[in-house]
């Protein structure tokens, strides 16, 4: 990497502009490689670090560039974060992001941005989702996703078949916005008032909920499953409703729950819904994930000035 010896206002003006164009897209890939919020916009500031130490003359594509240096650094955080996430108490969630501005998340096609198939993606080594999702969400050529990853073209094909093959099946395909919404209504409805049979009604037969608290207190540790567990479970502690304000948002391109107890956001409930009905319902309760899902709106924010 070339250092950039003498940067002048009008350089540092305009390498503000190149990277404030391709931001989006930088952080679409490292949140879908991470599943982090605030993994991914650590790593979009580093390479707004590098990007300013280049000698930018040099660099023929700033797109290429800078695609490349984001998902080199978020394979490696992938890597390390792999290790963390082996001492989490319970099931581990990744970090919903609000899309009420940006609803595909810099990406030329929104796959990869559902919450359950962000989970699924953890199945994947840190590469073969990086290939993944640069080939399914960004429509990066096999040549360009070799040079990325500094693998062989036939290699990052082999990667992505494999990787196609090894989610079969997810995501399902999912249901349409208006359903969506219908089926998170009616679970919610049926859990505030007590309505077991109304609640197991919107159930898929395989439906898993999932509680992400790192050993916070009231949140289930081990996958709930079945729609007989599913609906006791969010029946069965009626305090858990009493008191709470719930109100619609924006999480990963569908509707959302953001609960408030006492005035603070508390919960985010989503679900993840086929034909079939609700198969996946996903409880985020940890602190910080809230918190970046809140600071996650102003992700579009201007870019700092130079270091």
């Amino acid at each position: 990497m070339h250092a950039n010896p003498s940067p002048t206002t009008g350089d540092l003006d305009e390498a503000v502009s190149t990277f404030v164009r391709y931001r989006p897209r930088l952080f679409g890939i490292a949140y879908r490689v991470l599943g982090s919020v605030a993994e991914a916009e650590d790593v979009v500031q580093e390479v707004w670090l590098r990007w300013q130490k280049t000698d930018r003359s040099v660099v023929l594509s700033p797109a290429a560039f800078l695609s490349s240096a984001t998902t080199r650094l978020a394979v490696n955080v992938a890597q390390s974060a792999r290790m963390r996430r082996e001492t989490y108490i319970g099931p581990w969630l990744p970090e919903p992001i609000d899309t009420s501005v940006d609803p595909e998340v810099g990406a030329q096609r929104a796959e990869a941005l559902d919450m359950a198939l962000l989970l699924v993606l953890e199945k994947l080594s840190p590469t073969e989702r990086a290939a993944y999702v640069l080939r399914e969400a960004f429509d990066y050529s096999y040549p360009e996703i070799a040079e990325i990853l500094q693998l062989s073209v036939v290699n990052v094909r082999q990667i992505v078949s494999r990787s196609r093959r090894r989610l079969t099946g997810e995501p399902r395909a999912s249901v349409d916005a208006l359903e969506h919404r219908r089926l998170l209504d009616a679970f919610v409805s049926a859990a505030r008032t007590g309505d077991v049979a109304s609640l197991e009604s919107v159930l898929a037969p395989d439906v898993v909920s999932l509680s992400d608290g790192n050993g916070l207190r009231g949140a289930a540790r081990l996958a709930v499953v079945g729609p007989a567990s599913v609906a006791n479970l969010a029946t069965a502690t009626r305090r858990f409703w009493r008191g709470t304000d719930l109100r619609p948002v924006q999480a990963n391109g569908r509707t959302s729950v953001m609960m408030y107890r006492g005035g603070a956001p508390s919960t985010i409930l989503t679900i993840a819904a086929s034909r079939d009905g609700i198969h996946k319902v996903m409880w985020v309760f940890h602190p910080d994930k809230i918190a970046a899902f809140l600071k996650s709106r102003s992700r579009s924010a201007p870019v700092p000035g130079p270091a």
